[in-house]
């Protein structure tokens, strides 16, 4: 959600919890995000997360954000200073987690205890827990964060109270629902690869419009060994995508005689496929969309 809303808008939507994202300004930056300083009358549980702990120093009474003398970027190893603290629940004293800022909190803001700390971030957490406003100076969301997912469901489910009620399932649906509001009856051309995300995006847009859509996929003849078949078997005989497949390995490999350095390679093979989904779309009529 957009940083512009109002208390009063955030209130109307009745959430569970509010988390305040990372991002690359500095709190003193012109221009940089700011927030509806009455979020924090709400009652409502907050998680600031890298920038996002820092607007709720600098926005709060006592808090100070500074730039650091060392700016991170990386792992950083920290020290739980409060185990019993409901986000550091049943989590290991010293935790390698990343680190991801120029600026930091060097002073929490009033009713906060440091919960914390790592060498070059002395408070690397923050926690008001009568007023359930949490702050985090690494990123939870970031895989090198060992016990990230753990700590955001802390949040989550035991700050929050929110219910564990979400599935991949309702993802699939929201965004089949998406397609259909935006493509209508027209028709979507998709560059089909093979590999993951050009095979979701296929399978998630069959689903949703059928045969408005049409995928073209080019064996350029730098596949595995059986592929481009297995490309064909699955996605066009399992899940039952139109498919146009384009015969294009002499025309490739023509292309790429004779050229060693790896870079070459790949910008002669980026360019050509290209040129070849170009030359096989300019067939096709009524497309409105492309994928």
């Amino acid at each position: 959600l957009s940083h512009k809303l109002t208390a009063a808008q955030i209130k109307e939507m009745n959430p569970k919890g509010i988390i305040f994202s990372g991002g690359p300004n500095s709190v003193y930056d012109d221009g940089a995000f700011q927030i509806d300083p009455e979020i924090f009358e709400l009652g409502i549980p907050i998680l600031g997360i890298c920038y996002g702990m820092q607007l709720m120093a600098y926005n709060l009474p006592g808090g100070k954000v500074e730039s650091a003398d060392n700016k991170e970027y990386g792992k950083a190893i920290i020290t739980v200073k409060n185990q019993e603290n409901v986000m550091f629940k049943d989590l290991p004293e010293t935790q390698t987690v990343w680190m991801s800022h120029g600026d930091l909190v060097t002073q929490v803001p009033e009713g906060f205890e440091v919960t914390a700390t790592s060498d070059n971030c002395p408070i690397s957490a923050m926690a008001n827990d009568a007023k359930k406003f949490y702050g985090l100076q690494f990123h939870t969301e970031v895989r090198n964060t060992e016990y990230g997912n753990d700590i955001l469901r802390h949040f989550a489910f035991d700050v929050c109270q929110a219910r564990s009620n979400w599935s991949m399932d309702d993802f699939i649906d929201m965004q089949i629902q998406k397609i259909r509001e935006t493509v209508g009856d027209k028709k979507v051309l998709l560059g089909l690869s093979g590999g993951v995300d050009s095979s979701v995006v296929g399978v998630l847009l069959h689903k949703a419009i059928g045969n408005q859509l049409t995928s073209i996929f080019v064996d350029h003849g730098l596949l595995r060994k059986g592929e481009a078949e297995q490309v064909m078997d699955s996605l066009g005989g399992k899940f039952g995508l139109n498919i146009i497949k384009v015969d294009a390995k002499e025309r490739f490999l023509n292309k790429l005689a004779g050229v060693s350095d790896p870079e070459k390679k790949r910008k002669i093979i980026g360019n050509e496929f290209i040129r070849v989904f170009d030359d096989e779309s300019g067939k096709l009529e009524g497309i409105e969309f492309l994928a």
